[in-house]
C-alpha cells in the first residue's frame, strides 16, 4: 500500500477499496516494520489528497500517530512526522486542527533529536504549519521553534540546512519580528557563503521576507551584512538565485530614501541594470521594482538610476514582443517613477524613445491601469 500510495493517480482506487480503514489497526501493529509502512502509507495519501488528509484526522489516526510518536524507533518518528506535514500542507484549516492535537509540543521536541532526518522532517511540518496564517505562525513561534531551527540552520548536513531555511522562510512571512528577535540574521547571512544554490535562494527569501515587512527591519537585515553579498548573488549563476537577490534588494529600497541611497552607494543600480537584459528566471520584474522604488524616493535617485544607464534596458522591455504582461508593467512603472520628477527626467526618458511605444500601450484598452499611471507620470 506504502508502495502505490507514491503516485497521486491510485489514491481514489485506494480510497476506494476501504484502506484507510485497513491501515488504521496497523498504526499500532506489534511489529515495527509493520507501523512504519503503515504510517508512510498514510503520509503518502494524505499529501496527495486534501480529502483523505481530512479522513485521518476525522477518523483519529493523526492522533493515533501523535500518541505513539515518542514510543517507537526513529524510523517510527520520521514517518509519523512526515504525516504530519502531509496533512498540514493543504489549507489552515487542517493544520489548525494539527495544532489543536497538542502536535507542536511533539514537533519541537523532534527538533531536539539526534536523528538528522527527524529534524528535517519537524523542520519541514512546522514550516508548513507556519505559513497559512499569522496565528499559526505566532502559534509555532510562541512554542519555542525559532532558536532550535536557527540552531538546525547551522548543522554541517546540507538537507537540513536548506530545510531549516525554508521553514525560516515560512514563518518570516507572518513574524518577521520574531526572526530577528531569534538571532537569525547574521547566521543567515553567513549561510550565503555555502555554494549551495538552493541553500542560497532559500537564504535570499528569508531575509527578504523579514525585510519587506517594515523600515526597522530593513534596517537590521542591512546591518547584518545583508547588502553586499545580496548584490553579489544579482550575478549568480543560477537564475532563481538571481531572482531571490533581486527582491531582496527591492525589498530593502522600498522602505526610505536612507536606504536606497545606502544600496544606489554600494553600487546596486548596476547589479540590477544587468539583470533586465535576463531574458528568463523571473529576475527582471524584482529588478524593475527595485529600481522603480530608487528612483521614486528623491530626483537625485532617479538621476542615478538613469546615469547607471537603465532607461535604455527599460525601453528594451517595453519593445519587447516576447516580453511578459508583467515585465512590460514593471519596466512601465518604473520608467514612471524616473520621469515624475523634472522635465529633465522626463526628457531622459524621452530621448530612449519610450514614448511611441507608451502611448501604443496606452491607448490599448486591454493595457493596465499601472501602465496608464506610470504614462501619466510623465506630464
Amino acid at each position: 500500500m506504502a508502495e502505490l500510495a507514491t503516485r497521486a493517480t491510485n489514491v481514489k482506487c485506494l480510497e476506494s477499496a476501504g484502506v484507510l480503514d485497513l491501515l488504521r489497526p496497523l498504526l499500532s501493529d506489534a511489529c515495527s516494520t509493520v507501523r512504519q509502512c503503515a504510517v508512510v502509507a498514510a503520509s503518502r495519501l494524505a499529501e496527495h489528497d486534501e480529502g483523505v488528509a481530512r479522513q485521518l484526522l476525522n477518523g483519529g489516526m493523526v492522533t493515533i500517530t501523535l500518541e505513539n510518536l515518542n514510543k517507537y524507533n526513529v524510523y517510527y518518528k520520521r514517518s509519523a512526522l512526515y504525516l504530519m506535514r502531509a496533512v498540514a500542507k493543504h489549507n489552515e484549516e487542517l493544520a489548525s486542527a494539527i495544532v489543536r492535537l497538542g502536535a507542536l509540543e511533539h514537533i519541537v521536541s523532534c527538533l531536539e533529536d539526534f536523528d538528522t532526518q527527524v529534524k528535517e522532517n519537524a523542520a519541514w511540518a512546522l514550516g508548513y504549519i507556519g505559513k497559512h496564517s499569522e496565528q499559526l505562525a505566532g502559534l509555532v513561534v510562541d512554542a519555542g521553534t525559532l532558536p532550535l531551527l536557527v540552531l538546525a540552520f547551522q548543522e554541517p548536513e546540507m538537507s537540513l540546512k536548506q530545510i531549516s531555511a525554508g521553514a525560516l522562510v515560512d514563518l518570516a512571512q507572518h513574524k518577521p519580528e520574531a526572526v530577528v528577535d531569534a538571532g537569525a540574521i547574521c547566521h543567515l547571512v553567513h549561510g550565503l557563503e555555502n555554494q549551495d544554490p538552493k541553500l542560497k535562494r532559500s537564504t535570499l527569501c528569508a531575509l527578504g521576507a523579514v525585510a519587506g515587512a517594515r523600515t526597522e527591519l530593513a534596517e537590521a537585515v542591512v546591518a547584518g551584512g545583508a547588502l553586499p553579498p545580496a548584490l553579489l548573488h544579482a550575478g549568480h549563476d543560477a537564475a532563481p538565485v538571481r531572482r531571490a537577490a533581486a527582491c531582496l534588494l527591492r525589498d530593502i529600497v522600498k522602505h526610505s530614501v536612507d536606504l536606497a541611497q545606502l544600496v544606489v552607494n554600494t553600487g546596486g543600480c548596476g547589479p540590477l541594470v544587468e539583470l533586465l537584459s535576463e531574458p528568463g528566471g523571473g529576475a527582471r520584474v524584482p529588478a524593475c521594482m527595485a529600481l522603480g522604488f530608487i528612483a521614486g524616493q528623491s530626483d537625485q535617485l532617479a538621476m542615478a538610476v538613469i546615469e547607471s544607464k537603465a532607461i535604455p534596458a527599460l525601453v528594451e522591455i517595453l519593445q519587447n514582443t516576447e516580453a511578459e504582461d508583467a515585465e512590460i508593467c514593471a519596466a512601465a512603472w518604473t520608467l514612471g517613477h524616473v520621469a515624475k520628477h523634472s522635465p529633465q527626467h522626463s526628457l531622459a526618458i524621452a530621448v530612449a524613445n519610450a514614448l511611441p511605444r507608451l502611448l501604443q500601450l496606452y491607448t490599448n484598452p486591454k493595457s493596465s491601469g499601472e501602465l496608464l499611471q506610470a504614462y501619466s507620470n510623465m506630464f
